[in-house]
């Protein structure tokens, strides 16, 4: 199920809030626990029940080995439970995500002609897998308290983190799932977290899909792309993506702050960042925690020598890649942030006598260049449009690349107000000015919703963000990291 779409908004979240508070109102706190795990699941098998029998199976396995190691005090015997438990959710990772890639590549080296499977790659399948085997090292290391299997599921399951993050760790949410403070309706978080969803469906709406039927555009049609366009379409995605993403996790942290529950920190103002290194501690900074707790300082870290440090920053970034995609665009782009982290990280002292000013455009410039990687359906076609940006063909805008910023509503102004008739590109100037200014000019949703203060003012620019993005539903489209 979407957030932004209309059984999300207008039926399965009042309902949702509605029963969860409801059973807890009445003292029922077990069956509110139920409710929401019902619920939960409902929203995860909305497009394919299928995935259901994945989730679940994937949910009792987990717990299993948990309880396995509850029991189990030999260390050689912890360890093949461990061993286990990785083998299970790495191996079904792979299967569902990257058993294909692996034969196609298979088929290419030795010339073979392994059939390509037909599979239906499950929804978030990324996030819940590495929630879960995250749970299992902690409770291997001794870190995971006595956990009942209810509270074990509704974690795994919550449907606001569940499909595209925030990657929770289980000391962050189970002991707030366990909390019956929590399961009492509370006016204050619920008016906070309206707001900021609201403002990240306004981020998804009305911004990132905005930008995506021009990058949509220039990605189809990379070939007729001059100078001018190639800039514009790798400016676009640069700004779609992090609209998209960010805009998912603040609706999903509002969803947690409406039913009392604190989500993580995800998004801090990445674009902002003068490095490489910094940009990766405000972009998914869920996921470089994960990576760094779980991959980066079991190799050592940086307590063995400069070359270990760079040796494990570069496996880091190289799982990193392939982790958001069986593609060879992903493991090179990875690749590109490793190398980029660590010439960051051997040029430090030089790089700070140059104005932050200066690092911030090199860092954004790379940024832009290497979203092109992310982006691209292969290698050739991100070289074939970063070939059209160095050409220096520069010419006036595409009539293509800009009818996709002149929406319904706009015609609409257009039709009442024309002020636009002598300058077609009017209004992709105009939201692409809007979107820098909100990324560069403005604080973040985050930072917006801990100072917020209910005003007449903010409660009508809430409710008519609310009703324009609801009015905008039937452009609905999917999340761009739903394909991770």
């Amino acid at each position: 199920m979407l957030f932004n779409s209309y059984i999300f908004v207008l039926v399965f979240l009042p309902f949702c809030i509605t029963g969860y508070f409801g059973c807890s109102h009445l003292g029922k706190r077990t069956l509110a626990q139920v409710f929401l795990l019902g619920m939960s699941l409902w929203f995860y098998g909305y497009f394919h029940a299928e995935y259901l029998f994945i989730i679940v199976c994937s949910i009792l396995c987990n717990y299993f080995f948990y309880m396995l190691l509850g029991r189990s005090s030999g260390r050689s015997g912890r360890k093949w439970i461990l061993a286990g438990a990785a083998a299970l959710n790495l191996g079904i990772l792979f299967y569902f995500k990257y058993f294909n890639f692996f034969l196609e590549n298979v088929n290419g080296i030795l010339g073979r002609d392994f059939a390509i499977q037909s599979i239906l790659l499950p929804l978030g399948i990324s996030f819940f897998t590495f929630q879960q085997l995250s749970f299992v090292i902690d409770a291997y290391k001794g870190e995971a308290p006595s956990y009942c299997f209810l509270d074990y599921a509704c974690f795994v399951t919550y449907f606001p983190q569940l499909i595209a993050g925030p990657i929770v760790t289980h000391d962050e949410l189970l002991p707030q799932f366990m909390d019956e403070g929590r399961k009492l309706f509370r006016w204050d978080n619920f008016v906070r977290g309206t707001y900021l969803f609201v403002l990240g469906l306004g981020k998804k709406v009305l911004i990132a899909d905005t930008f995506g039927n021009g990058v949509n555009w220039g990605f189809a049609n990379i070939g007729e792309l001059d100078g001018t366009n190639a800039f514009l379409v790798m400016l676009f995605y640069t700004i779609q993506i992090y609209f998209d993403f960010s805009g998912y996790c603040d609706m999903a942290v509002g969803l947690g702050r409406m039913m009392n529950l604190d989500l993580p920190l995800n998004f801090n103002s990445p674009y902002r960042a003068a490095t490489i290194t910094e940009f990766w501690d405000r972009w998914h900074m869920t996921l470089t925690r994960f990576f760094t707790k779980y991959v980066y300082i079991p190799l050592g870290g940086s307590r063995r020598g400069t070359f270990r440090t760079c040796r494990n920053v570069m496996v880091v970034f190289l799982v990193s890649g392939l982790w958001h995609g069986a593609n060879w665009t992903f493991v090179l782009w990875g690749a590109c942030h490793g190398v980029c982290s660590v010439l960051t990280r051997l040029s430090k002292r030089r790089l700070e006598r140059l104005p932050r000013a200066l690092q911030w455009l090199g860092t954004f410039l790379f940024l832009n260049v290497t979203w092109v990687l992310f982006r691209a359906d292969s290698i050739a076609d991100a070289a074939k449009l970063l070939g059209r940006l160095a050409s220096f063909d520069f010419g006036p805008v595409s009539a293509e690349l800009t009818a996709g910023f002149y929406l319904p509503e706009c015609r609409l102004l257009d039709s009442l107000i024309p002020v636009t008739g002598v300058c077609p590109e009017f209004f992709l100037i105009v939201f692409t000015a809007a979107a820098l200014f909100l990324l560069f000019g403005v604080g973040n949703a985050y930072e917006k919703m801990k100072e917020f203060r209910p005003t007449p003012g903010r409660l009508l620019v809430t409710v008519i963000l609310l009703v324009w993005c609801i009015c905008s539903f039937s452009g609905v489209s999917t999340f761009l990291y739903f394909n991770f």
